[in-house]
C-alpha cells in the first residue's frame, strides 16, 4: 500500500467557483426568506401542507427535485459508469406510479381530509397500532434510508473538493436544509425546490453537453463505452474490469444479470406504489395543491421530469468512465483503496471526477451548487414529511388536546432530533457502504416497500380487508425482507472472480425476495381479514377508490374523530389569553409571529372541510389532464422500449 501513503489530492476551487457558490447560497436565502413569510403557518395545515393551496408548478418541481438528489448524482451515475443504462429503468418505470399518484391515491386522501399516511391507515383501518406502527416505521426509514444515504452520497462530493470530514460536510448541509424546514414549513420547501430543480438541471445539462463534445458525440459515447477497460485488468488474466456485455439494454436476462427485468418491470410495482404513492413526502406535495387539477398537474410535470435523469446523470456517468477509465472502472481493491478509499470499487466517484476534471472555473461552481441543491432539496422534503408524521400521528396521542401553537413548536423540534439522528448515522453508513450506492439503495428500499405497498393497495381496492390482517401482514413481510438485508451483511457478496459460496437464500436477487415479501403479505391480509369482522360501511366513507364520493365523512368512534381535534385545536387557540414575552419571543424566531387564529361558526368551519375535501374538477380541465397524461405513458412506454 506504499502508493497510498500519501493522502488524496484535494482539488481547489477557483474563485469563481466560490462566488458562484456565494450567489447561490444568496439566492437561495432570498427565496427562502420571502416563502417564509409568504406563508400561511398560524395552523397546522398551513405548515405541514402550505395552507394547501398550492399551484401544479411547484408540485410537480417539489417531487422531481425531492427524489432527485444526491444519490442520483452520485448512485445514478456510478451504476451506469459500472453498468451501463440497466439502472434507468426504476426511473422511466416510476412514470406511471407519479401518474397514479395523481389520479387514484391523491383523489381519496384528499377526499378523507387527512394531513399523514398513517392518519390514513387509521380512518381506513381503524384500530391505533396500524396508525404507530407506519408512524414509527416511517421515521426510523428516513433516518437510516433517505437522510444517512444523502449524506453519504453529498460527503462524496465533497470531501473530494474540500477535504473535510465526513462530520463537517454532512452536518453543514443538514443545518441548513433544517433552518428552511422550521422556519417556513412546506411552503418554504415547495418554492426553494422549484429553484434547486432549476439549478440542478441546468448545471447538468451543462455537464452533459461538455462530456458529450469530450467523447466525440452521443454514438461515441457508446462505442468507446464497450471497450473502456482498466489497465489493471488489460495487464492480468482476469476478466474483472470489462463491462457487461448488457450494458447498453435496460431490460436484462432474468436469472443472470443485475437488474433482471421481470423485478425491475413487475415485481418492482408494489415498491413503486409505496414510494411513489404512499410514502408521506411524495403524497404531501400533493395534498398541498390548492384543487385536485393542480394536483393532477403536478404529477405531470414531475412525470415529464423524470425522463431527464438518462441524459443528466446515465450519460455523464458511462462518460466519465470512458475519459477517466483507471480511476472510476478500477476492479483492484488495492488501487480503488487508494483512489477513493473504497477497495470494492469506485464507480461513485465518477460524477464528482467528471465535475471537477473537464468544467471550467465558474461552471465547476455551478455544479457545486447543483449537488448541494439536490442535497437540500431531498432533505427539507423529509424535514418536512417526519416532522408532520411525528406531530399529527405520535404527539397528537400523547397530547391529544394540544393547540395549533404547540404542534407547531414539536415539529420543529424534530426536525433537530432529526438532524442529530442522522450525523449520529453517518459512522454507520460509511460502514455498511458498498461498491455502488444505487445498489445499496435499491435493496433497502425492498426491504420496506412491497409490504407497504401491498397493505395501501388492498386498502384502496378491497372493502374487507381489515386492520388485523393488514398489521400482520405488513409486519410478516417486512420481517421476510430485514432476514434477507441482516444476511446479504453478514454474507457481503464476493469479489470478482471469486466463487460465491453464499448461501442460497443470499444469492437470490433482492428484486426476487420483494416477490416473496408481496405473497406473505398478501396472502395473510386475505386469509386474516375473511376471519375476522369487516369494517362497517359507514366507516369506509372516502377512504376508498370505490367510495370516495361519499357525501358522508368516516364515521371515526374508535377515538375522537381527527378532523373534530384540529377543528378543537382552532379553537383553543382563538381564546387564547395574552401571551407571555417569552412565547412571543420564540413565535418571532419561529415566523409565527402575528398570526391570530379567527374563531369559526359551525357553518364555517363545515365550509372549510367541504373545500378542504373537495375533488371535484372542471370538465374542460379534467379532459386536458388526461390527454396529456396519455401522452405521458406513451412516451414511458415508447422509451423502455427502445433502450430495452
Amino acid at each position: 500500500m506504499d502508493q497510498c501513503s500519501s493522502p488524496r489530492p484535494i482539488y481547489t476551487l477557483h474563485w469563481g467557483d466560490s462566488l458562484t457558490i456565494g450567489l447561490y447560497f444568496l439566492v437561495v436565502l432570498i427565496v427562502g426568506a420571502w416563502a417564509t413569510f409568504k406563508a400561511a403557518k398560524g395552523n397546522a395545515r398551513g405548515y405541514f401542507l402550505a395552507g394547501k393551496n398550492m399551484t401544479w408548478i411547484p408540485i410537480g418541481a417539489s417531487i422531481y427535485a425531492s427524489n432527485i438528489g444526491a444519490p442520483l448524482f452520485i448512485g445514478l451515475a456510478g451504476t451506469a459508469a459500472a453498468s451501463g443504462i440497466g439502472g434507468m429503468i426504476f426511473e422511466w418505470h416510476a412514470i406511471p406510479f407519479i401518474l397514479a399518484l395523481g389520479w387514484i391515491f391523491v383523489p381519496v386522501f384528499i377526499a378523507s381530509g387527512v394531513y399523514t399516511m398513517p392518519e390514513y391507515l387509521k380512518k381506513r383501518y381503524g384500530g391505533k397500532r396500524l396508525r404507530i406502527y407506519l408512524s414509527v416505521l416511517s421515521l426510523v426509514v428516513y433516518i437510516i434510508t433517505k437522510i444517512s444515504i444523502e449524506m453519504y452520497a453529498g460527503a462524496v462530493f465533497v470531501q473530494m473538493l474540500f477535504g473535510w470530514s465526513m462530520y463537517l460536510s454532512g452536518s453543514i448541509i443538514l443545518i441548513f436544509s433544517a433552518a428552511f424546514t422550521m422556519t417556513g414549513g412546506l411552503t418554504a420547501v415547495l418554492y426553494t425546490d422549484t429553484l434547486q430543480a432549476v439549478v440542478l438541471t441546468g448545471g447538468a445539462i451543462v455537464l452533459l453537453a461538455r462530456s458529450l463534445m469530450e467523447v466525440g458525440g452521443y454514438n461515441a459515447l457508446l462505442h468507446k463505452y464497450m471497450r473502456a477497460v482498466p489497465n489493471t485488468t488489460l495487464h492480468s488474466n482476469s476478466t474483472c474490469g470489462y463491462p457487461r456485455p448488457d450494458s447498453l439494454s435496460l431490460l436484462r436476462d432474468p436469472v443472470n444479470s443485475d437488474y433482471p427485468w421481470p423485478g425491475t418491470l413487475i415485481i418492482n410495482c408494489a415498491a413503486d406504489v409505496w414510494f411513489w404513492c404512499a410514502d408521506q413526502i411524495m403524497v404531501q406535495r400533493s395534498l398541498s395543491a390548492k384543487n385536485l387539477s393542480h394536483a393532477k398537474g403536478g404529477s405531470i410535470l414531475a412525470g415529464y421530469l423524470k425522463i431527464l435523469p438518462f441524459f443528466l446523470f446515465i450519460l455523464p456517468g458511462m462518460a466519465s468512465r470512458v475519459l477517466f477509465t483507471d480511476e472510476v472502472a478500477c476492479v483492484d481493491p488495492a488501487a480503488c483503496e487508494c483512489i477513493c478509499g473504497n477497495p470494492a470499487g469506485c464507480s461513485n466517484i465518477a460524477y464528482p471526477v467528471l465535475v471537477l476534471k473537464i468544467l471550467q472555473p465558474g461552471i465547476r461552481g455551478l455544479m457545486l451548487a447543483a449537488l448541494f441543491a439536490a442535497c437540500m432539496s431531498t432533505l427539507t422534503s423529509v424535514f418536512n414529511s417526519a416532522s408532520s408524521i411525528f406531530t399529527m400521528d405520535l404527539w397528537t396521542r400523547c397530547r391529544k388536546n394540544a393547540s395549533e401553537w404547540e404542534l407547531l413548536i414539536v415539529g420543529r423540534i424534530v426536525v433537530l432530533a432529526l438532524v442529530g439522528c442522522a450525523i449520529l448515522w453517518i459512522p454507520i453508513m460509511q460502514a455498511a457502504q458498498g461498491g455502488e450506492l444505487w445498489q445499496y439503495w435499491q435493496m433497502l428500499m425492498s426491504c420496506v416497500g412491497p409490504p407497504w405497498g401491498t397493505v395501501f393497495i388492498l386498502g384502496f381496492f378491497w372493502k374487507r380487508a381489515t386492520e388485523p390482517g393488514a398489521f400482520y401482514g405488513m409486519i410478516a413481510g417486512q420481517l421476510v425482507g430485514v432476514t434477507r438485508l441482516a444476511l446479504s451483511v453478514v454474507y457481503p457478496s464476493p469479489a470478482c472472480d471469486v466463487t460465491d459460496d453464499r448461501p442460497f437464500v443470499v444469492r437470490v436477487h433482492f428484486l426476487y425476495v420483494a416477490a416473496t415479501e408481496i405473497a406473505v403479505t398478501a396472502t395473510l391480509i386475505l386469509i386474516i381479514s375473511l376471519f375476522t369482522p369487516a369494517r362497517p360501511p359507514e366507516k369506509l366513507h372516502r377512504v376508498t377508490w370505490w367510495t370516495r364520493h361519499s357525501r358522508q365523512m368516516p364515521v371515526d368512534d374508535d377515538e375522537t374523530d381527527d378532523m373534530s381535534e384540529k377543528n378543537s385545536r382552532i379553537k383553543n387557540d382563538s381564546t387564547a389569553r395574552e401571551k407571555p414575552r417569552w412565547r412571543s419571543a420564540l413565535e418571532k424566531c419561529c415566523g409565527l409571529s402575528g398570526v391570530k387564529s379567527a374563531k369559526l361558526t359551525a357553518e364555517e368551519m363545515a365550509a372549510q372541510i367541504k373545500r378542504l375535501t373537495s375533488i371535484r374538477e372542471k370538465r374542460q380541465s379534467r379532459i386536458l389532464l388526461d390527454i396529456n397524461a396519455v401522452i405521458l405513458l406513451a412516451v414511458a412506454v415508447f422509451l423502455i422500449g427502445f433502450y430495452h
